[in-house]
């Protein structure tokens, strides 16, 4: 089972160190998503069906919106991986040509050879991370933004961000797409029906399916999963016990509390209470 070493949450999004051999779900995210092996055994992510390697010289870099997952095949070694997940809007106040990290075509490949600078920084992020004290806001804030500039330096298109055209559609203007997905966050909190949000789009199932997945990249029950697991990682980080995950689970539509303990290690890889109990919080989130 996935155990989470250690998870930092702040304005700059979450960082998780997980010593993980459990499979995680089809998801995908919001914000930018980076992967490094730590220690262990070599394994392999897959982003859009297509299994990548990851060891210690290549990271996995997942664009928001991209849909990918992890599979383990029994008897799987295990593997540390330090695990990022970036508001593009706290890199964009950082610096400004990084607003369009949100791009999803930002990272032209998911998977990279990184240099041992970048290894280096990466090693020293852990090392803050797993420290008995833990790093001040300002210390952590100043590794990763370094980390990631390393990493939209040598391997996003950000120097050309005139280039970033979609031919496929995806992030096109749908007016019924933008109904759909306000029905949706007004609703996240109910058992969500697809032939219902279809239905406030005014657009059959069939058409409602492929107008979101042209528009968004992926389906409505990823990107509704997506809108669940991000609010549940913020209020997860504020929880004080078995009553405020009930709560929560309830809050977020799901039926009891199992069924919310199972989506939630399949999206971040540890349950609700394990979460609640490693996650270091920075600031307001």
């Amino acid at each position: 089972m996935t155990t989470a070493l250690r998870i930092a949450q702040g304005r700059f999004g979450r960082l998780a160190l997980l010593d993980m051999d459990a499979p995680l779900a089809p998801h995908a995210h919001s914000q930018c998503h980076v992967i490094f092996k730590v220690s262990g055994a070599d394994s392999a992510f897959y982003v859009s069906e297509e299994r990548l390697p990851i060891t210690d010289r290549t990271a996995i870099l997942v664009n928001a919106w991209e849909p990918h997952y992890f599979f383990s095949e029994p008897d799987f070694p295990r593997t540390v991986y330090l695990v990022l997940y970036i508001e593009p809007g706290w890199m964009s106040s950082l610096h400004s040509p990084l607003h369009v990290a949100s791009h999803p075509r930002f990272f032209p490949h998911p998977c990279v050879e990184i240099s041992s600078r970048i290894r280096s920084m990466v090693d020293n992020l852990t090392g803050g991370l797993l420290s008995l004290i833990p790093m001040p806001q300002e210390h952590l804030e100043s590794d990763l933004f370094d980390l990631m500039v390393a990493v939209c330096e040598d391997f996003s298109a950000w120097r050309h961000h005139s280039q970033l055209i979609l031919p496929d559609g995806r992030h096109l203007q749908d007016a019924r797409i933008h109904k759909a997905i306000a029905y949706i966050h007004q609703n996240i909190g109910k058992p969500l029906d697809i032939a219902q949000v279809a239905a406030s789009a005014h657009l059959s199932r069939a058409q409602f399916f492929l107008r979101f997945r042209r528009c968004t990249g992926m389906t409505p029950n990823v990107f509704i999963n997506m809108l669940r697991a991000e609010i549940a990682c913020k209020q997860l980080a504020q929880a004080d016990g078995y009553g405020s995950v009930g709560r929560l689970a309830q809050a977020l539509g799901f039926s009891d509390q199992g069924h919310f303990t199972r989506f939630i290690r399949g999206h971040t890889g540890v349950t609700p209470s394990e979460y609640s109990r490693v996650v270091q919080v920075y600031d307001a989130v």
